[in-house]
């Protein structure tokens, strides 16, 4: 009989343990990491410059194209479609070096935010295993929390680490 109260007592004991769970709100925590507004604000600064660069470049070839124009009136009809076939090609180059350009921009706006975004996770998971919780769940966009008690929440705490780490 001791035998069975003292399995039955064990039982009851590992059950009551309950696990250590928090929740972070990824869409406030990178809203508000600091290192996410300047990766932000960095990229912003290099879409206008190159969205300057690009207008520029469109208008100096708009221009072109004018000049172009202007100048095939006193030409033979053969002469000007082979004119404007050259500032076609050229207008076709420009386009793609533009795109190009646009898309390393874009690639690398994104490499940016992806190791941000690791950096962060690694974050949460240090944080976990130092302060002993079993599970730490995402909520906000593509989360896995609807709803969770203010006292399991951890956004805050996990925010003012990261942006402590970002100034050093």
């Amino acid at each position: 009989m001791k035998k069975v109260i003292l399995i039955f007592s064990i039982i009851m004991l590992s059950a009551c343990q309950t696990d250590k769970i928090g929740f972070v709100d990824n869409s406030a925590l990178m809203e508000s990491y600091q290192e996410r507004k300047d990766v932000e604000s960095r990229y912003q600064e290099k879409s206008e410059t190159y969205a300057k660069k690009r207008d520029s470049i469109s208008q100096a070839f708009q221009l072109e194209a004018q000049a172009l124009q202007n100048k095939t009136t006193a030409m033979s009809e053969k002469k000007a479609q082979e004119e404007y076939a050259l500032l076609q090609q050229k207008g076709q180059f420009i386009g793609q070096q533009l795109q190009q350009e646009e898309q390393q921009l874009q690639l690398q706006g994104q490499a940016e935010i992806d190791s941000l975004v690791s950096k962060v996770k690694k974050e949460i998971d240090a944080y976990g295993k130092a302060n002993g919780y079993t599970y730490i769940l995402g909520k906000g966009d593509g989360g896995s929390v609807l709803y969770g008690s203010e006292a399991n929440d951890l956004t805050q705490e996990i925010l003012q680490i990261l942006n402590d780490k970002y100034q050093q």
